[in-house]
This record gives structure tokens, sequence and C-alpha cells, in this order.
């Protein structure tokens, strides 16, 4: 892993942690998501117009992996209604990295350093530590929540990384992927949605907040279907669910969460497993 890759993918930890905060921000987890949704579809659909077309064979994991981050995105909000952003984000992240890195190496042939591995393992212990301080004073069904979150993530992370690889073409990938969540995220928001007459007058009194949200999300994650094109799963995972320290921060400054100090150790942790990572390379 290069160093322009390593910054991509930290630049997008950061993207990452920004629109799930702007997620748990806006009241409504329903509008919340389609918002995202109508921003994928727009992106989705020029970036279709201009790049090429995927590859038959990455056909079947693009439309596994829309349906998947559909249903993603609609358990993250849930989750985010459900316990504080601080308790849930990291949560799902370290699920992911653990997940990602057990697939990736045992079953897709990825060969990682001792040091490397030793790194992964370190940043998905700091994440899940950051989860569950604390986790009394928390909603179990909001942690249940954030773990079927982390499990989705994982499975739409292997998805993506073995059919950006056969697709020919990662942004070319990366718009279709887009165009078919943005088609379905809307639709599938607004039928969950028990009062479908005010859904829409919502959408708009969130169009902006939502709309940063979705323009956020939609470059952190172009860049990371780039990454994995280019560096193992394994590793583009664990670097990119850095953003827990961005989540960090964010949790304490704009939602009141308490950052104590074995959330403090949690996050140094956190640091030195990155470190390893790239000195493992």
């Amino acid at each position: 892993m290069n160093g322009v890759v390593l910054a991509a993918v930290l630049g997008s930890a950061v993207m990452h942690g920004a629109w799930n905060a702007i997620a748990k921000a806006i009241p409504d987890r329903l509008v919340s998501s389609a918002l995202i949704g109508l921003v994928y579809l727009i992106g989705g659909a020029i970036g279709c117009l201009f790049l090429p077309l995927p590859a038959a064979d990455a056909w079947p994991f693009l439309l596994a992996s829309a349906s998947v981050q559909t249903l993603y995105l609609i358990l993250l909000t849930a989750a985010y209604a459900k316990t504080e952003f601080g308790r849930a984000y990291p949560l799902t992240r370290g699920i992911a990295v653990l997940g990602v890195t057990v697939i990736a190496v045992a079953f897709l042939g990825e060969r990682l350093s001792g040091i490397q591995l030793a790194g992964v393992a370190v940043v998905a212990g700091a994440l899940l530590t950051l989860a569950v301080v604390g986790i009394g004073r928390t909603s179990i069904h909001g942690v249940l929540l954030a773990v079927a979150v982390g499990a989705t993530i994982t499975a739409y992370s292997i998805l993506d990384g073995v059919g950006v690889r056969v697709s020919g073409d990662p942004l070319g990938y990366a718009s279709w992927l887009f165009l078919l969540q943005g088609l379905a995220l809307p639709v599938t928001c607004f039928a969950l949605s028990r009062d479908k007459r005010s859904f829409l007058p919502v959408i708009r009194r969130n169009a902006v907040r939502g709309g940063i949200g979705g323009v956020l999300s939609l470059v952190a994650y172009t860049i990371v279907v780039w990454a994995q094109s280019v560096a193992p799963l394994a590793l583009v995972s664990a670097l990119r669910e850095t953003s827990v320290l961005a989540a960090g921060l964010i949790g304490l400054l704009f939602f009141g969460e308490r950052f104590s100090r074995w959330r403090t150790v949690a996050t140094a942790c956190a640091v030195v497993g990155i470190v390893a990572i790239r000195v493992g390379t």
C-alpha cells in the first residue's frame, strides 16, 4: 500500500465519519437514508453517462452489493436512533475490520505480513473497545442493530472488493453501484415510512444536510472502491474504519457524548495499529 492510497483511504475515513454524523443528526432515519440515496442516484447517473460499463463478470457482485448496502443504510440509521453515535459507530466498524480480514485471508488468498496482521488486530480491538466501554448505559437493542450493521458492512466490502477487480474500471463500477442504490433506497424508505404524507415535506426540510451527507458518502466510498482495486481488502478495511477517530471527536463536540479515559486509550491504540499497517507494507 503506497502513500497515495494510504492518504486517500484516511481522507475517505474522515469523510465517512462526517456523513455518519449527519445521518445521526437528521431526526427521521428513513428520510436520512432516502436523501443519501437521492444523491447516489444523481451522482451515479452522471458517472454512468461518461464511464465504461463494468464487465459482465462484475454484475452479480454489483446487484448483490447494491441490495446489501440498501439494507445497511436502513439498519445503520435505525441503530443511530437506538444508541449513541460514539458507541454504535465504532462497533459497526470494528466488526467489519475483523470480518473482512478473516474472509480475505482465509478465502480470497490475500497475504499480510505479521506486522500488518498485528496492526489489523489492534485496530479492530481498539474499535470494539470504544464500543463496549460503559455498555450498561446504552440500549441492548441498539447494540444488536449495530452488530447487524457490521455484518452487512463485511458482506458488501467483500462483494465490492471482488467485483471491482473483475469490472475493468473501478469508477465505472462505483457509478453503477451508486445508481442502483439510488434507485432502491428512496423507494424502500418511502415504502417503510409510516407517515407517507409527511415524508416529502420532511425530505425538503432536511435537503441541505442530507445532500451534504450524501456527497460525502459518495466521494468517500468511491475512494474505497478504487483503493480495493489496487490494495489488499483487509488493509483498506482497517484503515477505512479509522473514521472512528473522527467520529469520536464529532460525538464529543456535537452530540455531547463523553470521551472517557478508556476511549482515549483505545483511540491511541487505533493510531498505533495504523502505523503498524503502514510499517509492515
